[in-house]
């Protein structure tokens, strides 16, 4: 019979696989449902958030590079520098503030909890299948990163000083163009975010 764990394992492996299309729904509510009580307070208070998200991945993409952007299992080094070694999973942490971010500044502030719920239990499946791979693939070097760096609560203070090799740096020429896809879609969600407001 199998685990909780190995269900959640497979069920990430699957949500991995589709990652780019899941937040197509959160998308479409945020766009069709109406926000009689939006703020311009609440619309920049959520574009910081979105900042604070996109700044987040940018580092975080400085340092594992494209490898972040594939939809197989290719495995890269075992990367701990940069906000690696805060946190083991700041791409998905900056995606759930993009999304807080978006929710605010459409001025659905109801929903940012449950944004935060979905997103939260769908990255978990999704970390708890590439944490199965790692421990399988890069055994020893992700042990010893995994024992040091917290999985969603980020360490005060980086544990560089007991973890394996840091891993590359990639210029920020490299970083902009992998991250361009995300990018574009922040400027297209508030440019619809803003027609929406006109309608």
């Amino acid at each position: 019979m199998r685990s909780v764990d190995d269900t959640l394992a497979s069920l990430g492996g699957w949500l991995f696989q589709r990652r780019s299309w899941l937040p197509v729904p959160l998308a479409l509510v945020l766009l069709l449902v109406p926000a009689p009580g939006r703020s311009i307070g609440a619309f920049w208070l959520g574009s910081l958030v979105v900042m604070a998200g996109e700044l987040l991945r940018l580092w975080a993409v400085r340092h594992i590079g494209v490898i972040s952007r594939t939809r197989s299992d290719r495995l890269g080094p075992v990367v701990s520098g940069g906000p690696f070694a805060f946190i083991r999973n700041p791409l998905y942490v900056g995606n759930i503030a993009l999304w807080v971010g978006f929710t605010t500044s459409a001025g659905l502030l109801w929903l940012a909890p449950l944004v935060i719920a979905a997103l939260g239990l769908e990255y978990h499946a999704i970390v708890r299948w590439e944490e199965r791979l790692l421990e399988s693939r890069r055994e020893e070097s992700y042990q010893a990163y995994a024992a040091v760096v917290p999985r969603w609560l980020p360490r005060l203070t980086p544990g560089r000083s007991k973890l394996p090799a840091v891993g590359p740096v990639f210029s920020w020429k490299e970083t902009l163009f992998s991250e361009r896809g995300t990018l574009l879609a922040i400027a297209i969600g508030y440019v619809l975010l803003e027609v929406k407001a006109q309608l």
